[in-house]
């Protein structure tokens, strides 16, 4: 059930929700739901790059706050002294963008376990991460190894909740679009193609985006049944996952 919440000068009643990566094409989108929720009373922003407060809705501000970190020094920004109730983290990258494997794997996996780290305080919190389709930390495609050797390493961090996410491939996405490269438009095409077949090859980022904040509402115990969650874990801590279309239809259900 969502609670409530009223906004009393000076005191914040409700939830408050700390993202991670708000820069990204699912980051911006995301950032704009948790805004407009009304759920959402106290909403930060925390990364290298920020968002434009002019880009925002004027009657969010109020409750929106901004953090600018230094991913390699992250435990300086004091990110649990927000004693955020919910994390969301959209940070990553691509292989291309990184530059190379090991510049990958320090955004991709390392920059998102240290920033969980660094935002976990002493109070019951949930993490929600955006991993991917395929990710098996014991995988021997990279990206794939990474993606699941970060859902381990953020299990192992010991929130109240974890929910990982795992889209497949994301459409409508600027940043594949910008990147103009032929292997990503022959993916999404076969994925398009796919997808009228059946709903686990593609997800809209912007549908990815209401899943996100319906999952961080609600958490793992009351998500419906369209999600389609599972417990999942890679050897260590079990954690909540949801399929792409799990995702989908969870962004359906309101």
């Amino acid at each position: 059930m969502l609670l409530v919440c009223l906004k009393v000068p000076y005191i914040w009643i409700g939830q408050s929700a700390l993202l991670i990566g708000a820069t990204g094409q699912t980051g911006r989108l995301l950032l704009r739901e948790l805004l407009a929720s009304p759920h959402f009373t106290r909403v930060g922003e925390a990364g290298r790059r920020l968002t434009s407060i002019n880009e925002l809705p004027a009657d969010s501000r109020l409750k929106f706050e901004q953090t600018r970190v230094d991913f390699e020094n992250i435990e300086a920004a004091g990110l649990k002294d927000g004693k955020w109730n919910v994390v969301f983290i959209s940070l990553g990258t691509t292989r291309h963008q990184a530059g190379s494997a090991a510049n990958f794997e320090k955004i991709d996996r390392e920059y998102v376990i240290s920033a969980a780290r660094a935002a976990k305080a002493d109070i019951d919190q949930r993490l929600v991460y955006i991993s991917a389709a395929n990710a098996n930390p014991e995988s021997s495609l990279l990206y794939a190894r990474s993606k699941g050797l970060t859902e381990q390493g953020l299990a192992e961090l010991g929130y109240s909740d974890t929910i990982i996410f795992r889209p497949a491939f994301l459409k409508n996405n600027e940043q594949t679009a910008k990147e103009s490269r032929p292997l990503a438009y022959i993916v999404g095409a076969f994925a398009t193609a796919m997808s009228f077949f059946n709903n686990h090859w593609q997800i809209g980022v912007d549908q990815l985006a209401k899943s996100l904040l319906i999952a961080g509402t609600v958490g793992s115990s009351d998500l419906p049944p369209v999600a389609d969650s599972t417990r999942a874990r890679w050897g260590g801590k079990a954690f909540t996952a949801i399929s792409n279309r799990g995702a989908l239809m969870l962004s359906q259900s309101l």
